[in-house]
């Protein structure tokens, strides 16, 4: 990731996000999205405290950020080494890195400024939806962990 003092960026393309408290700031173009997904494993439960994490998949070349978050490392549901980031100062879960996928950061979609334009990809881990917390029927749905056709 780039740690940068200025940010420089198109207003309408910006996307800017953090924790509660702002002690951690981040930024990307919003054409850096790669997916957007409902997740529902069992880790993302845990880790969320909620039935599912909806998730960002942004270019690790993308995200700008300021401010440190303190890391937990776990082994995912599907076998990878998931580095979950949470301000250390008002502990909010901002993003996740897999270990086995360096290029790639998961932007918790809730820490965004403004997520009214993310568009949902798919719900993934379908199997592990809490019936309280339902899969939504509006995308498409994997069993498992983001599947390529």
């Amino acid at each position: 990731m780039k740690h940068t003092k200025k940010w420089k960026m198109n207003m309408n393309d910006e996307v800017t996000g953090g924790c509660l408290c702002g002690d951690f700031e981040y930024r990307f173009d919003r054409k850096n999205v790669i997916s957007a997904h409902h997740c529902h494993c069992t880790d993302c439960q845990k880790s969320t405290g909620c039935g599912k994490a909806t998730i960002v998949i942004v270019p690790t070349a993308a995200l700008e950020t300021k401010g440190a978050l303190k890391f937990y490392k776990v082994k995912g549901t599907a076998g990878s080494h998931i580095s979950r980031g949470f301000c250390d100062e008002c502990g909010s879960p901002v993003l996740s890195r897999i270990e086995e996928n360096p290029a790639v950061q998961i932007i918790k979609a809730g820490s965004m400024t403004d997520s009214s334009w993310l568009e949902i990809s798919s719900s993934i881990w379908s199997d592990s939806a809490q019936p309280w917390s339902p899969v939504d029927d509006r995308y498409p749905a994997s069993s498992g962990n983001l599947q390529r056709s």
